[in-house]
């Protein structure tokens, strides 16, 4: 190695002058791609509220992005940028999540967008009640370049088909007149009390006892045990679809260290489903009782209600009652957040919803972790349906027995049915679980419509499977419909008659799968399409499709493309009539 004394002299060259240097740190300095212009920065100011010391929260993003879109009726870029700047976060990332829920829609500068946006429900149910027609017929009708007219996957209301949504307002039993009418009216939110007449408000709900339990369980006059073993020997599961045992799930969640958290799932969006809605729209404290009991026996810290955007009447009138609940606590209540969709049916998936309350893209986890470990915000979640809390006052109250009493042919408990279709009286039924899908027609349905008899039936909306009229003394219960190919899921009942044909229904099914996919994984994103591809053809390749059915099954991430081929197997098996036979 040379000595340094022996090495020649390096002479200093100058590059820049102090000021040119300067010059570069600015220059570099400055952030990159477009800037915030300070008009844009105003108006999502006045909306969002001043930035706070610490910054917005990331997880309000979704929020902040429904704010502009009500105000502005779209999402312009400036406004995406001003939000990125305000938040201090990526502008790709404010776009992603911004360009994947359906009911946001971004422009490019100033360009406009219609005043009005008319949505009219295209799933099952309602393109059985004449959907179609109207979506043909209203855009000449209307007439004005200012109103828009574009289908809309289930709105939720299929009990009241055809459906639509004049901007934010339901309009059930849709005509053209009705929507025509409704589409002239100022765009104000329908009345809470004219939506939901029926509505216990809290007032009447705690004048009758409400909350009273909650009270005792966190005040220790009800023991957290016995409680929790009420819910275990009750047997109830989960009834947003996946069927997990409700006590277990508390059980599993109670053991993980603190803090913990609770994600409710009213998203809602399987088609043929709308039992959530009805029993919110009529008794929502029932539900937050329950939610309330579970805070207290799990050891919940934070609670974060998660609500589809279609439900805009229902999210207005359970922002008022939650004020209610909180000015007047019957015990201290855990922080609670009622959170908005923005239309993806992907976040009725458990991981998925938990990615839309952390303000992303509601793509599903995969797993494990299970989330009741590591689940929103990274922290233990205990997650449920509606439903499934709507329940627990009275079972805890009147006792697991009273629950496990009820029942038909062998099975245990009770089952909220949505039905909708080919029958006399469609709406959400509470029946006995097991109950046959014959006995719940003539039952609780009035039987089927004038002129028409039954022919096949969905037990579990989309993704459910079809059933020919020749099964229909199976029991309507979890575990009973796998060996048919089929599963109850959320107990959406699809009636078909014989004016109807179980291909179309598998397609329009298939439709909605392909269009409500997140795209995270090739298998699910790829499969529907190609699938619904060839489902319109007059013949079948059952071969191809076949081959499709099953790599979506084997590789999907969730649920949505594993049950996506239940449809297309129920009319091979069931229905070959319909589809023909290749050479």
């Amino acid at each position: 190695m040379n000595h340094p004394s022996s090495q020649p002299e390096i002479k200093a060259v100058t590059l820049a002058s102090a000021d040119e240097l300067r010059a570069r740190i600015r220059s570099k300095s400055k952030l990159k791609g477009r800037q915030a212009d300070e008009v844009s920065r105003g108006q999502v100011r006045a909306l969002i509220g001043e930035k706070l010391l610490d910054g917005h929260r990331r997880d309000l993003l979704i929020e902040y992005l429904h704010k502009l879109n009500d105000a502005y009726r779209c999402l312009h870029d400036r406004h995406l940028v001003a939000l990125a700047t305000e938040m201090n976060i990526p502008m790709a990332e404010v776009y992603e999540v911004a360009t994947f829920y359906h009911h946001f829609e971004v422009v490019k500068g100033d360009a406009t967008v219609p005043g009005l946006t008319v949505r009219v429900c295209d799933g099952l149910s309602c393109e059985l009640a004449g959907a179609q027609d109207l979506l043909a017929r209203l855009p000449v009708l209307l007439g004005a370049a200012d109103v828009r007219v574009i289908p809309a996957p289930c709105l939720g209301r299929c009990e009241q088909a055809p459906a639509a949504q004049v901007g934010q307002r339901a309009v059930p039993w849709a005509t053209v007149d009705t929507v025509i009418y409704e589409s002239k009216r100022p765009l104000a939110h329908i009345n809470t009390a004219q939506a939901a007449p029926d509505l216990i408000a809290f007032e009447a709900y705690h004048a009758a006892g409400g909350y009273a339990l909650a009270a005792a369980v966190a005040g220790g006059q009800r023991d957290t045990d016995l409680v929790l073993k009420a819910m275990e020997d009750s047997g109830l599961r989960g009834l947003g679809g996946a069927g997990f045992p409700a006590g277990r799930k508390w059980r599993i969640v109670r053991e993980q260290p603190a803090p913990k958290l609770m994600a409710i799932n009213i998203d809602e969006g399987e088609p043929g489903t709308f039992k959530d809605r009805t029993y919110l729209e009529r008794d929502p404290h029932r539900f937050l009782e329950g939610m309330l009991i579970a805070a207290q026996v799990v050891g919940i810290d934070a609670i974060y209600i998660y609500l589809r955007d279609e439900y805009h009447d229902c999210r207005k009138m359970l922002e008022v009652e939650l004020g209610k609940l909180q000015a007047n606590p019957p015990c201290k209540l855990p922080h609670i957040e009622l959170r908005r969709g923005a239309g993806a049916y992907i976040c009725g998936e458990e991981s998925a919803m938990i990615e839309s309350i952390e303000g992303k893209r509601g793509e599903p986890r995969m797993r494990p972790p299970y989330i009741a470990q590591v689940g929103l915000f990274r922290r233990p979640t205990l997650q449920h349906n509606f439903e499934t809390l709507y329940w627990v006052r009275d079972i805890v109250e009147k006792g697991p027995d009273w629950f496990t009493a009820q029942g038909r042919h062998g099975r245990k408990g009770l089952r909220s049915f949505s039905v909708s279709g080919r029958v006399k009286n469609p709406g959400m039924k509470l029946a006995p679980a097991g109950i046959t899908v014959q006995e719940l027609i003539d039952e609780f349905c009035g039987g089927m419509a004038d002129g028409h008899h039954l022919y096949a039936y969905l037990p579990g909306g989309a993704s459910g499977g079809i059933l020919p009229a020749s099964l229909n003394q199976i029991p309507l219960d979890f575990d009973t419909l796998q060996p048919y190919g089929c599963f109850i899921g959320s107990a959406a009942i699809i009636v078909l008659s014989q004016h109807d044909s179980a291909r179309n229904a598998a397609l329009n099914m298939m439709r909605f799968f392909e269009h409500e996919s997140c795209g995270q994984c090739t298998p699910c994103r790829v499969g529907t399409a190609k699938a619904a591809t060839l489902m319109e053809a007059p013949v079948w390749d059952n071969e191809t499709l076949e081959d499709l059915n099953q790599v979506m099954v084997d590789a999907s991430i969730c649920g949505l493309g594993q049950a996506a081929p239940n449809p297309v197997r129920s009319v091979q098996k069931y229905f070959s009539h319909e589809i023909g036979v290749l050479a």
